[in-house]
């Protein structure tokens, strides 16, 4: 067939719409004259035989899920064209119901707005049908749009650190450095007041702040603003299906661990003021109670019924499992108070004291991770295999359609009924039908696990302080043994492992695998900013330092303008991607506005 054929067989009769996670949806639509969105393709069928075909589908990033039929090829040179999705790599399958039988199969992943043919006909060799591939339009590069943003944002960062360097060349006497730099001034004058000498051994004691910590929640805090706002509309920004791990898995870990860091540093800190049992505990019970209603009350949104409905409440959520997280973490820090025992003594276990001192509460987080371990793979849940941590559905040859999340699922949907997340990640791929929360009860076990982990480097920082390169090699040792952990649980594969990392479940190997990445990333940070002062933090500092302000007013106002606005260029990501950096970069200016106003919202 020649390629005018072929164009024009590629623009004909049957149109499907594509679902939101790499798989067309069944229902079909007559409307010619394709328009293709983001992340869509055009897949045109011409078939010569005498016999009916029919074409089925699947995703190869959904586990073992049954085939899903896509579109009906008439015979005797009839055509049809469907829309399908671009992200994940697609497996077709060609089947004849006359002959029962498949004819061919292949797999393929589709570039966005492109246009392509395939050629059902008969085989002169074979008695087995061809199916013949042709590119009638060549797909866009989809991740041009990335590209671009990515190399104007280094082009602006690199501009304001030559901006800034001049500007601080500027400053060269010890006065416009007072004014302008806000450098220290060291007296020359040894006939100078004791009050001032007193002044300095203040300042020398005074404890310092640890900036890296503050930049690490704000740089979490920002890639949350920029996921929520749909990341451009990447998949890998966005949260997987079910198993997997993509930027947007990183960032809830990383608060947790971020938690337990801050409740060992600010417990030191009150400990020193000599902060007694009992003001400690109201003081955690009370933000305790602050975050779990704002979980509640102020992101708790209904469609149907208004923002307050109890109908629509979802117990679970993601400030409710931080301030269960935090009160359990600051439970463990209050009953065992911190002791420090100097780097000089012959104990054998001196080296080693962030471990040792704090013995029970690492049997505690033990016995916790061996209760998750014994409900999730030993709990029996009704008509469900034993051990079950797939997403159900059609997944794992659809033998199992009602059992999503298996153990953790179960006693969720048991507990909370519809008051839950209902509209997992798994629901348009897997085509479930149970709801499930990925802030569900026995996932906060695992939450509490990367806490303690985060409390793990708070010790280091501390029981080591002025001895950096022990502090790094330290995080380096706890990067590797976790990164080591989530490979032989996973068996390094998404789907294979003995425990995929999955952030719906809060797997034990995501949270190794997570853990591994957050040691990495704050001693990175540790010593960029903290030990060499090579940078200092900024933009992610600002919203470091006002997390709760931001993270609530970007869930309760993030979506009305100027944050955002309705769309009207879908074709491709460029608008999708410049709202979500348009947005994020709004709350990064709030962030430094309350920051130069030396506002700090705090619980």
């Amino acid at each position: 067939m020649e390629l005018r054929s072929l164009k024009q067989a590629s623009l004909t009769l049957l149109i499907v719409v594509a679902s939101s996670y790499g798989q067309p949806a069944v229902n079909h639509q007559t409307v010619p004259g394709a328009s293709l969105k983001m992340d869509q393709a055009l897949l045109a069928f011409h078939n010569e035989l005498t016999e009916e075909v029919q074409v089925f589908y699947t995703s190869d990033y959904c586990y073992k899920c049954l085939y899903q039929r896509l579109v009906t090829v008439k015979p005797n040179n009839c055509n049809a064209s469907v829309v399908i999705s671009t992200k994940f790599t697609l497996t077709m399958q060609v089947e004849s119901q006359m002959r029962n039988e498949s004819l061919c199969r292949w797999s393929q992943t589709y570039g966005e707005g492109g246009h392509y043919f395939v050629c059902i006909q008969r085989s002169e060799d074979t008695s087995k049908p061809n199916c013949i591939h042709t590119v009638t339009k060549r797909a866009s590069n989809a991740n041009l749009p990335l590209l671009v943003s990515a190399l104007l944002l280094a082009i602006i960062t690199l501009l304001f650190n030559v901006a800034l360097y001049i500007y601080r060349r500027r400053c060269t006497s010890n006065f416009i450095k007072t004014i302008c730099c806000q450098s220290p001034q060291h007296s020359v004058d040894n006939a100078e007041s004791h009050a001032g000498e007193a002044d300095q051994e203040t300042t020398k004691v005074k404890p310092t702040r640890l900036h890296s910590l503050d930049t690490f929640r704000g740089f979490s805090l920002t890639v949350m603003v920029f996921v929520n706002y749909g990341g451009g509309g990447y998949w890998f920004f966005q949260h997987a299906p079910w198993n997997g791990l993509t930027v947007a898995g990183l960032v809830m870990p990383w608060f947790v661990f971020i938690i337990g860091t801050s409740v060992v540093l600010a417990f030191r800190s009150m400990q020193r003021k000599g902060v007694s049992h009992l003001q400690l505990l109201r003081k955690i019970t009370w933000r305790t109670i602050v975050l779990l209603l704002l979980g509640f009350c102020f992101l708790n949104y209904s469609p149907r019924d208004g923002p307050l409905s109890w109908s629509w409440l979802r117990i679970p959520g993601v400030l409710q499992r931080l301030a269960f997280t935090y009160f359990v973490l600051s439970l463990l820090q209050t009953l065992w108070r911190q002791r420090e025992i100097p780097l000089t003594s012959t104990h054998w276990w001196s080296q080693v004291q962030d471990l040792v001192v704090y013995w029970p509460q690492w049997l505690i987080i033990i016995l916790l991770e061996t209760l998750w371990l014994c409900i999730t793979l030993l709990m029996p849940v009704p008509n469900c295999p034993t051990g079950y941590l797939g997403a159900g559905g059609i997944g794992d040859n659809g033998l199992y359609p009602n059992c999503t999340g298996g153990a953790a699922g179960y006693i969720d949907r048991v507990m909370f009924g519809d008051n839950m997340y209902r509209y997992p990640t798994c629901k348009e791929m897997y085509q479930t039908t149970q709801p499930f929360d990925p802030e569900g009860i026995l996932g906060t076990i695992n939450s509490i696990v990367m806490g303690f982990l985060g409390m793990q480097a708070g010790k280091i920082i501390i029981f080591y302080k002025g001895r950096n390169v022990h502090i790094l090699c330290r995080f380096l040792m706890w990067a590797v043994l976790l990164g080591i952990s989530a490979a032989i649980l996973s068996k390094c594969t998404r789907d294979g492992g003995f425990i995929p990392v999955n952030k719906n479940l809060w797997s034990l190997s995501y949270v190794t695998c997570t853990g591994c990445f957050s040691f990495l990333l704050l001693g990175a940070m540790f010593f960029v900013i903290d030990i060499k002062g090579w940078w200092g933090g900024q933009p992610f500092i600002y919203p470091g330092m006002n997390s709760i302000f931001v993270y609530v007013g970007h869930s309760l106002l993030g979506f009305y303008f100027p944050f955002s606005w309705e769309m009207h260029f879908q074709q491709s990501h460029w608008e999708w991607l410049f709202q979500s950096l348009w947005g994020t970069s709004l709350w990064l200016l709030v962030a430094f506005f309350l920051y130069r106003k030396k506002f700090f919202l705090k619980i």
